[in-house]
């Protein structure tokens, strides 16, 4: 009783402080809300919290106009340096969720990635070249047999046959991130699998799904694991990158989002010239047609100078791209690299090992500065 009552008073302080007298007041009967922070567009990321008094949006844009957008209603503010904007979103009409926008001097994720260190072009290393599984391999050949991927593909240009695949894909399994992918990763089980549960996949399981299917028709392919500079987080992105040879070079392809990255005279464009090119402040174009599970567009401004710009610090991939790299069985050895900036944190060791007692797999891991080195053409 005693700690009910302290927390009722901890409560009504809380309450009381709030900034305003008479807070103005929106309602929602969803608890996914948009915001939009001057030219960002942010699309259901923001979760109803009515247990935090207040729960606090932050932002570095002073001047800038914040929007809350609930499925019932909006709300706007300027952001002030020094006063914080208060309001209530009425959830359900019961829940009285308390929110402030608060002026933070942080820098923004483009920011950070505009301050990372250097590539060094200039490294040397003794690592494992990285392959490309045949295509004549029995696996591959009963996936693209199986699911009449030539059909799927096409009979255009490689490019849009390449793109018909991964149109497809995003139709076929759903996103769903707040599961864990099932035991058996290979393209065959996962689209059974998802297929019998009625379930989805995560990025980096849709990513797996999208690349036996490159490989399956030939084309060179990898799935990448896109990280943010620090080194414990809760949050990454796995899409993937496709040899062109219309083009003569890997381009960037993104089955959760059905998205595709070009320059302002609509080349696609690869990894690192993404990266560049927000880090330089030049011109990127997605295609229109990207989106979230037919639910969500997906804007540019939200994905790729926001999202993205957090997830494009490091790289990491598996060093063989083949059927199945990723299921656990016992004795195996697993390779991996990952792609960092001279100022990216764990630089070391460059090379590591380990052996897991749970699955008995073995992981080798190499880092390297080399961007040369990492996006290596097959």
């Amino acid at each position: 009783m005693i700690s009910k009552i302290i927390f009722t008073i901890i409560t009504l302080i809380s309450i009381s402080s709030f900034a305003q007298d008479k807070l103005p007041l929106i309602k929602a009967s969803s608890d996914k809300i948009d915001i939009r922070n001057g030219d960002e567009f942010s699309q259901g990321n923001w979760t109803l919290a009515p247990d935090y008094h207040p729960d606090v949006y932050t932002s570095n844009k002073v001047g800038q106009q914040i929007t809350f957008y609930t499925d019932l209603d909006s709300i706007s503010c300027i952001l002030d340096e020094e006063i914080p904007f208060d309001f209530v979103i009425l959830y359900n009409g019961k829940d009285s969720c308390f929110t402030q926008v608060k002026y933070d001097p942080q820098l923004s994720y483009l920011e950070i990635l505009k301050e990372a260190g250097e590539f060094n072009y200039q490294e040397q290393n003794d690592y494992p070249k990285f392959t490309y599984q045949d295509s004549s391999n029995t696996h591959l050949v009963a996936l693209r047999k199986g699911f009449n991927l030539d059909s799927i593909a096409g009979t255009a240009n490689e490019l849009n046959q390449q793109l018909n695949l991964l149109h497809w894909i995003h139709e076929l399994i759903p996103h769903d991130g707040g599961i864990s992918n099932p035991e058996v990763k290979n393209a065959m089980s996962l689209i059974e699998t998802c297929r019998q549960g009625k379930r989805g996949l995560n990025c980096r399981g849709l990513a797996t799904v999208l690349n036996e299917c490159y490989l399956s028709m030939g084309w060179k392919s990898r799935f990448m694991t896109c990280m943010p500079k620090d080194s414990i987080f809760n949050d990454c992105h796995v899409i993937n990158m496709v040899f062109s040879t219309d083009l003569d070079k890997w381009i960037w392809v993104d089955p959760t989002h059905d998205s595709y990255v070009m320059d302002e005279k609509g080349i696609l464009l690869n990894f690192d010239e993404v990266r560049e090119k927000l880090i330089n402040d030049k011109p990127l174009i997605m295609n229109p047609n990207a989106n979230w599970n037919n639910q969500y567009t997906t804007s540019k401004s939200s994905h790729l100078y926001n999202y993205m710009a957090k997830n494009l610090y490091r790289f990491e991939c598996p060093i063989h791209s083949e059927y199945n790299y990723e299921t656990k069985v016992e004795g195996r050895t697993v390779q991996y690299m990952e792609l960092l900036p001279i100022d990216g944190y764990q630089q070391e060791p460059k090379i590591n090992e380990f052996t897991s007692e749970k699955t008995g797999v073995t992981y080798q891991n190499y880092k390297t500065n080399n961007p040369r080195v990492f996006f290596a053409k097959p």
